[in-house]
């Protein structure tokens, strides 16, 4: 596809008209999972292990469903044995067989909040009553729950069935580490012996969730035929229908999926939870039922992502010249394998043009709720482990941390570890902007410090449908198959418009049920406005070439002596007949006269996603009483290819900014010695609120993706990338101390200050 136009060309994208679903969220209309109502509709509830680890010896349900108003109950007896298959459809690795075993447990709880048995009854209170009188008996287990501790000899063994994939020879015990997997360029010891200087050091960090706003939540009903309706909030609602269908082995075709608005999700609503559940006690009830998570079910029970253990080692020349880099990280998967251990690999060292790298990754279970995405799944650990070992790298030869960057930064035709050769990227100009920036020069007082840090994120395109249709008096529907979680139908009716030449006004984006348009892949990764985008820019593209062919009709001319410019057909010169233009709205009123509706769907498999890079700078004043940091001032450059919507990618770069600031000073599970979750709640489970955050300034650098009709890469992963190294960095330039674990909170950076004024030890 050619590239469309220069930016000075461009009428539509680029602008900031309001968002096409505001007004109805700010007003209470949007219908999210929870407003979704059904006739007839009753309550499920789920009952979840007290236990980390356990063998359920038996259920015994009998009393609960004598309790009146109980309609149905559900153990995974009542589910399909799913055989062991990978998913076709989502976001990150993951198994039918566990997925379907973490919606329901079967024979062991691998962790507190697992889901044992499920109720449907006629009222909450009802159903409430009947999850007690549920009687579960348990062998307690003994349990895991730190990574490392779950990789040693002796440690309690999740599955008996788990051999280590990617060892070799085949091994023939289990284990919980799932997978080990490497990736390496160059020859990492002979870069080693060529650096002058060399830093070593080891980090930490704890599992954080995403803390989105609106609990998982659906109403589905079976009907005595057979088929099946779901609505739900979700990243995907095809994912939805495929995998209810896979766990409840019944046919896709059988299963209409309706996406309701969502409440966040950032990579956490790309798994099911309740769906098949809701279905499974809809068919024994035979009424909708309807199921919401509690905020604590949404913390014990969901993926957060992973927590980590990583060890760097990356050497330089005097000059500044990296020479070798090497990582062994270790991703916490949850109760199942499948943590994103691959992309923490692979953006580890993706901002740097290296020669010699060997990243080295273990997926390891431990007794956890399964791990879901979460924005550029494992990149954020990775970089928060790279990026403060490259900022001590700075320190020790006295060079700025971002000339240091620039000396090393990776460019076009730079090849990453995990074999790919960068395109056109932008990540120098982002340093050169993020160094001419006043921020980087301002001044600082007593007890601050500036941190420094860059990210990356590859991006991905995949499978998606658009659709353009044209109605009678002009107007035009914009039709794609992706749930809007970050602007997609501003993006999706802004390229639609510019390529027809009319107002955004006169496009209406719309979001159909799965029976109601082509298949189209999660929201997630950063495709969306890449490759559904695409989907839509063919649509659109088609329907003006058919607009041609109907202005060739009505004038009676060749369609070739047609041009289409700013909304309307326009004969391609004088010799073309000095015929008036003819405005789409004009042409659709006589669609019926020359051929009938006007509309094109398209559904591609979008490749060549252009990945992004960012750079951000934060100021940090820390309280040496107290250890409390304070933002001051944060900045984030990025490349965003080119902005649709300006508004949109501001707010996903200060979004992801917010996100990652928690992540580094207070977000973390906290579990006690029984293996239970003692913050399950947002009151102790502490996000960043206003007050905590000053106004995170976004510099959109915009590098066009030459792969993309309107140079789109993704923005939404990159900007929770950077924020933790450098937030860390900014707190050792505050206190002269490098802290090594996430998060950074007041107790533990005030333990850091006591423990650097207590004496050493005598040699």
């Amino acid at each position: 596809m050619t590239f469309i136009g220069n930016k000075s060309d461009l009428r539509v994208v680029g602008t900031r008209p309001v968002r096409p679903d505001g007004v109805d969220k700010v007003t209470g209309r949007a219908v999210f999972g929870a407003d979704a109502i059904m006739s007839g509709q009753i309550t499920g509830k789920v009952l979840r292990s007290p236990h980390a680890h356990a063998r359920i010896v038996s259920i015994d349900a009998s009393k609960a469903l004598k309790l009146a108003g109980v309609k149905a109950v559900i153990t995974a007896a009542d589910l399909p044995n799913i055989a062991s298959e990978e998913a076709f459809v989502g976001e990150g690795p993951m198994n039918f067989r566990d997925l379907s075993l973490n919606c329901m447990a079967r024979g062991k709880a691998l962790y507190e909040g697992h889901a044992v048995a499920a109720v449907a009854a006629m009222t909450d209170a009802i159903a409430d009553a009947a999850l007690a009188l549920i009687d579960v008996k348990y062998e307690v287990l003994p349990h895991v729950i730190d990574v490392e501790e779950a990789m040693a000899p002796g440690a309690p063994i999740l599955h008996d069935d788990l051999f280590t994939a990617g060892e070799t020879p085949k091994p023939t015990k289990p284990s919980n580490v799932a997978k080990k997997v490497r990736f390496t360029i160059g020859d990492v010891e002979a870069g080693f012996k060529a650096a002058d200087v060399i830093i070593e050091r080891r980090y930490t960090t704890a599992p954080v969730h995403q803390a989105y706003i609106e609990p998982h939540a659906c109403v589905a009903a079976w009907a005595a035929d057979g088929q099946c309706t779901v609505i739900s909030s979700s990243q995907g609602h095809f994912m939805i229908r495929s995998y209810c269908a896979k766990l409840l082995g019944i046919e896709i075709s059988n299963i209409r999926v309706v996406p309701a608005e969502i409440g966040g999700g950032f990579g956490g609503k790309t798994l099911v939870y309740l769906e098949p559940l809701a279905l499974a006690l809809s068919k024994k009830a035979g009424r909708p039922v309807k199921m919401v998570m509690t905020r604590e079910d949404v913390f014990r029970a969901t993926g957060p992502t992973s927590g980590a253990a990583i060890e760097m080692k990356v050497g330089a020349t005097k000059d500044g010249k990296i020479t070798a880099a090497q990582a062994v990280m270790k991703y916490q998967a949850g109760a199942f394998p499948g943590s994103p251990i691959n992309p923490g690999l692979m953006c580890a060292f993706a901002m740097y043009d290296l020669a010699n790298v060997d990243v080295l990754g273990y997926d390891v279970v431990s007794n956890r709720p399964k791990v879901a995405a979460y924005r550029a799944p494992g990149a954020p650990m990775a970089s928060f482990a790279a990026e403060s070992t490259i900022d001590d790298l700075a320190l020790k030869l006295g060079m700025d941390p971002i000339e240091l960057r620039m000396k090393n930064a990776a460019k076009q035709g730079s090849k990453t570890a995990y074999g790919v050769t960068h395109g056109v990227i932008g990540y120098e100009e982002v340093l050169q902007a993020a160094k001419a920036h006043p921020h980087w020069s301002a001044p600082l007082g007593k007890n601050q410090g500036r941190g420094f840090a860059t990210g990356f994120w590859f991006n991905i395109g995949g499978e998606s449908t658009g659709a353009v249709f044209v109605n009678e008096d002009g107007t035009v529907n914009v039709v794609s198959g992706s749930p809007d979680i970050g602007g997609s139908r501003a993006s999706m009716v802004m390229m639609a418009a510019e390529v027809l030449g009319i107002d955004v006004e006169k496009c209406r984006a719309v979001i159909p049920d799965t029976s109601s348009v082509g298949f189209t892949n999660v929201t997630g990764g950063s495709r969306v406005t890449y490759a559904t985008g695409m989907a839509v820019t063919q649509a659109a593209q088609a329907v003006v070439e058919d607009l041609k062919k109907r202005a060739a009709m009505i004038w009676d001319i060749s369609p070739e002596a047609v041009e289409w410019k700013d909304g309307e057909a326009v004969p391609a010169g004088a010799n073309a007949g000095g015929f008036d233009p003819l405005p789409l709205a004009a042409i659709a009123m006589k669609s019926a006269k020359t051929g009938g509706p006007i509309g094109s769907e398209v559904s591609v498999n979008a490749q060549g996603a252009g990945p992004g890079f960012g750079a951000h700078i934060c100021d940090i004043e820390v309280d040496p009483e107290t250890g409390h940091a304070t933002i001051l001032r944060y900045t984030a450059v990025q490349d965003v290819g080119r902005a649709i919507h300006p508004g949109y990618v501001e707010g996903q770069i200060q979004g992801g900014a917010a996100q990652g600031i928690g992540w580094a000073l207070n977000e973390e599970y906290i579990y006690n010695k029984k293996g239970l979750m003692d913050n399950a709640g947002f009151l102790d489970y502490r996000i960043p609120v206003a007050s905590d955050l000053p106004m995170i300034e976004a510099v959109m650098v915009e590098v066009p993706n030459t792969r993309h009709p309107f140079g789109v890469r993704g923005v939404g992963e990159v900007p929770i990338v950077p924020p933790m190294a450098a937030v860390g960095n900014a707190i050792r330039g505050a206190i002269g101390i490098r802290m090594e674990h996430l998060p950074m909170s007041p107790p533990r950076i005030r333990a850091a200050i006591d423990g650097a004024k207590m004496p050493k030890a005598a040699e």
